[in-house]
């Protein structure tokens, strides 16, 4: 059997990335596709050291950092991969790689992250933070947007079954594409991310700098709890206006390797997260350390935060993306802390580690491998019967078996 893995595009080793580093765990044997590929050697290890065959963007001008400009290509690009070849396509997806073309002989499976975030429910957020609420580069942007909706709806029924990171985003597979899916939840790495009881006075957030993570609106927070202190680490283009907020009791870090930030989440008071998160993989490490988290009470963390037992805290959530609802859920934090627990924390965080999802991942997909090949077993056409020649009536015969006319 030949598996093709199909990824987004490959730049930088993040959360979807982890997702795809485990799919190939799994599936060591598997070709990978990608629309551009360019991993460092460093992130490319985590990926086994396997280099995707690529789309005609890979050679395109500044592909390499301005990607994102290509998106208009990309369904385009994405459909000329030659995956014929292939008995089972999976697709990590939160843009185009599940638009792959396949033949009803070949079983997708599909992982998906969201669908594309700033065609659907999000488009109006993404169009104001890039400044394209209005003009004519806002007409030209929403005509592109609505063109890669009606395509991502339609190849959708390319796809053989879906699998959604997050009840969340199982919902919004439901709403695009009018298709049921199974949650898997991604893997995190539990082993990596150890518990520590003991914690410091100090609170962490750690993400990259893009509008959608709120990073200077939880500074503006702390600038506003001078007695609390906060650590910030992370990098990106919201760094000048998080270096702007004057918060003497808060201290930028930016970028720090995997072991400054493990020992930094083990040590902290608690987690500080603040974006609307398809999954949120962050919060979900906090708690492997024994960390609690204060987070915005919107998407994934919703499933990751509090376990299954209510009764049993692991954080606490806010509702509105604004400074003075997050004092208020740090306030709430101080209060609860005593219910807490480290040792809770890192029980809730187990329910995703990396063995999990392997397990259940392949389990999924070797059962309906094993459907669809049962399907595709023709049966076996029963033997045509001998026909013996019929004897030709005489003419007496016919006459006998004439019905009379005054009989009619």
């Amino acid at each position: 059997m030949k598996i093709a893995i199909v990824h987004d595009w490959l730049v930088t080793y993040a959360g979807a990335e982890r997702v795809l580093a485990a799919l190939i765990k799994v599936w060591p044997e598997a070709d990978l596709f990608s629309v551009i590929d360019f991993l460092s050697d460093q992130d490319r290890a985590y990926l086994g050291g396997k280099k995707a065959k690529t789309t005609f963007i890979q050679n395109l001008p500044k592909a390499k950092t301005s990607y994102q400009k290509y998106l208009p290509l990309m369904p385009l690009a994405i459909e000329q991969l030659d995956l014929s070849g292939y008995d089972l396509i999976i697709s990590s997806s939160h843009a185009v790689a599940k638009g792959v073309l396949c033949g009803p002989d070949q079983l997708h499976v599909s992982y998906v992250h969201s669908p594309i975030r700033y065609a659907w429910d999000l488009q109006h957020q993404y169009l104001l933070e890039a400044g394209l609420s209005r003009g004519l580069k806002s007409k030209i942007a929403r005509m592109i947007l609505h063109y890669i909706r009606m395509w991502d709806q339609r190849t959708a029924a390319g796809v053989d079954d879906f699998i959604a990171n997050s009840y969340f985003i199982s919902g919004r597979i439901s709403k695009a594409y009018r298709r049921e899916s199974t949650v898997i939840y991604p893997p995190v790495d539990t082993e990596g991310f150890t518990l520590q009881e003991t914690k410091q006075e100090y609170y962490l957030t750690a993400s990259r700098m893009v509008p959608y993570k709120r990073m200077p609106m939880i500074i503006e927070a702390f600038a506003a709890m001078p007695d609390k202190r906060l650590i910030v680490i992370g990098e990106g283009p919201e760094m000048d206006k998080c270096r702007a907020i004057e918060a003497p009791n808060v201290t930028l870090l930016g970028y720090q390797s995997f072991a400054a930030l493990r020992e930094h989440m083990r040590s902290a008071k608690a987690f500080v997260f603040a974006a609307e998160e398809d999954f949120g993989i962050s919060p979900v490490e906090a708690q492997a350390c024994g960390t609690p988290v204060i987070a915005f009470g919107k998407g994934g963390v919703l499933e990751t935060i509090n376990g299954l037992d209510q009764a049993i805290p692991t954080g606490v959530f806010y509702y509105e993306q604004t400074a003075q609802a997050l004092i208020a859920a740090v306030d709430e934090f101080e209060d609860a802390k005593p219910r807490i627990s480290a040792l809770a924390c890192r029980a809730n965080a187990e329910r995703f580690s990396a063995e999990r999802f392997a397990k259940e991942i392949k389990s999924f997909v070797d059962t309906r491998l094993e459907t669809t090949r049962t399907a595709h077993r023709r049966p076996v056409p029963a033997p045509m019967p001998t026909l013996v020649p019929a004897k030709s009536a005489t003419v007496s015969e016919i006459s006998a078996r004439a019905v009379p006319l005054k009989s009619v």
